[in-house]
């Protein structure tokens, strides 16, 4: 009897011990994997933040259509950057929108300078392109070119298309539907508040005050 009872023990010793052996094997191979994969990053986060619809932003970048003025697409694929600074402040835009029912859609956002001269080529006319020898704040990575969507994604009627070329785009311009004026003053409104500014000749077009940025020709990959 005394010699069961050593055998039960012993053999309860190690099932125990492989039973301890096989549960820190598990817990190591757990912890050895990733829970999750890192996302690759194909530009400098430092430089640069990118907007996707998954921040919230409908991405409708034009100029890599042929929907736009020059009638052709001079971007190889539409991505939308801006520098770090923009992109944090333009998202607080987006929430205070949000909370009113609307999205941002955005049209064009870094612009590279060598697509500067392709614009201007086109329109040599200041007060809608800005002269390449001089840059654009598009070309500095701080100026947006946007309108408003509904929640659904849909484009709101703002008084005239993306990028025409006429006084009924201008802020000033007072003869639009009453519902177009209030959409109109609801962006301004919004951008200003948060650090944006607008110019004179389009309802779209917005660029951040912030310090100093160079220009640049970088120009993003294609996925």
């Amino acid at each position: 009897m005394h010699n069961l009872v050593l055998i039960s023990v012993y053999l309860w010793v190690i099932l125990a011990c492989r039973l301890e052996s096989k549960t820190k094997e598990t817990t190591s191979t757990v912890v050895d994997q990733p829970l999750i994969a890192e996302k690759q990053m194909d530009y400098d986060t430092t430089l640069w933040t990118e907007l996707t619809p998954a921040d919230g932003y409908v991405i409708d970048i034009r100029y890599a259509t042929a929907d736009n003025f020059v009638k052709e697409a001079v971007y190889p694929c539409g991505r939308c950057f801006l520098k770090p600074p923009v992109a944090r402040a333009l998202s607080k835009v987006s929430y205070k929108l949000k909370e009113q029912g609307y999205k941002l859609i955005l049209f064009d956002c870094y612009r590279p300078r060598p697509v500067q001269y392709k614009l201007w080529k086109k329109v040599p006319n200041p007060d809608y392109v800005a002269n390449p020898a001089e840059g654009s704040m598009h070309n500095r990575g701080v100026a947006i070119d946007l309108g408003l969507a509904d929640m659904s994604g849909k484009e709101l009627n703002m008084g005239t298309p993306y990028d025409f070329f006429g006084p009924e785009a201008h802020h000033d311009y007072t003869k639009h539907p009453e519902k177009v004026q209030n959409l109109r003053t609801l962006l301004k409104t919004t951008m200003e508040t948060h650090g944006f500014q607008s110019i004179r000749t389009e309802w779209w077009h917005y660029s951040f005050a912030t310090g100093s940025y160079p220009l640049s020709d970088w120009q993003w990959q294609c996925n």
